[in-house]
């Protein structure tokens, strides 16, 4: 598989050149913690908006739970198979990313969210 040319880095003013969209030196900071805004605003930037995100929709275009169903439904969200918990080498890693339909998505999340919540109060 061909790897990606290399490409500026996206801090504004940066020259250095990279295939994964930021320098090491401007490469965004881990999240403290799920939920918090660092947290989501991942999703805001380019590396994702621009290349993770769409790329993976024109590879991947219907969503893979129906699909394991027998049900052909478009993909609408691309979403992290183990979830990257803040470590930004497993945000980009593209082999972590499938498509699935918006009522897929919500349903494997609201299973993560009940799993994590049982985890904690220790049932």
């Amino acid at each position: 598989m061909a790897m990606k040319p290399l490409r500026p880095c996206g801090h504004p003013g940066c020259s250095a050149l990279t295939r994964e969209g930021y320098c090491p030196k401007h490469k965004p900071k881990p999240a403290a913690r799920k939920g918090s805004a660092e947290y989501h605003a991942w999703y805001s930037l380019p590396v994702w908006t621009d290349d993770l995100r769409p790329t993976q929709l024109l590879a991947e275009p219907w969503c893979r739970e129906c699909a394991k169903r027998g049900i052909r439904t478009r993909a609408t969200v691309v979403d992290h198979v183990e979830s990257h918990r803040g470590e930004w080498a497993r945000f980009v890693d593209r082999a972590n990313l499938q498509s699935l339909c918006k009522p897929c998505h919500d349903r494997k999340t609201a299973r993560e969210q009940a799993e994590k919540r049982r985890e904690r109060s220790g049932r």
